[in-house]
């Protein structure tokens, strides 16, 4: 068990690097920095869940905590930066609809519409205001990923998106909705699995999504000649 005051601290300054984190996923245009800023979310979400499963005693938390120090702190980061070896790419420049100033600007707003929706709809369920704050923060970090795939061009970019996204589902519910370990294996899995699809690909990796579609277009005719 850890002292009350001292878990608060903890847990309040694991969210300030989260969505510190986020911002800096929607604006970071270094593909590399990029893959390395995920792989620190990720490593502070495993965090958060051994800071969880101490308090708790869960052992649910702890097993999730190490899956994702396993997968998403150490081998997605290191199997992005393998294919970024083969980029001819290494930054990603082109926002579309949302330039990185508005990003920030509307993932603030909505940080605050979601807050005021759980305070009114779900504050009277969760007495616990780390509780509420999590599902709040957690909510924000899917909205935030989603942003990362409506405003940037290149796919492995938009990954980044799908991946944060995921990070999100687990923060929620890590403090909303407990997720079952075999929940979080099989989301690992489907992740996992996007990354292979993306590496035999690689191809069109580098593209923005109108050349990515492009390339598959002549990939179909060099298959039906």
């Amino acid at each position: 068990m850890i002292d009350t005051i001292i878990f608060s601290d903890i847990i309040h300054g694991l969210f300030v690097l989260i969505l510190g984190t986020a911002a800096l996923i929607i604006t970071q245009r270094s593909l590399s920095s990029l893959f390395n800023i995920y792989a620190v979310q990720s490593f502070i979400l495993a965090v958060m869940a051994i800071v969880l499963f101490i308090e708790n005693g869960t052992l649910n938390l702890l097993f999730i905590a190490l899956l994702t120090l396993a997968v998403k702190t150490i081998f997605i980061p290191l199997f992005l930066h393998r294919v970024l070896k083969r980029m001819p790419v290494k930054r990603d420049l082109q926002f579309s609809f949302l330039s990185p100033a508005s990003s920030i600007i509307i993932s603030t707003i909505l940080l605050f519409v979601v807050y005021l929706f759980f305070t009114n709809i779900a504050g009277e369920v969760f007495n616990d205001s780390l509780i509420l704050l999590g599902g709040v923060i957690g909510i924000s970090l899917i909205l935030m990923g989603m942003m990362v795939i409506f405003s940037r061009k290149r796919v492995i970019t938009k990954t980044i998106g799908y991946l944060t996204m995921e990070n999100g589902v687990l923060l929620f519910s890590l403090f909303m909705a407990e997720m079952p370990f075999i929940i979080e294996f099989l989301i690992v899995i489907d992740l996992l699995m996007i990354l292979v699809l993306s590496a035999v690909l690689a191809f069109g990796i580098d593209s923005s999504l109108e050349e990515f579609h492009k390339k598959l277009n002549r990939l179909g005719i060099w298959v039906e000649d």
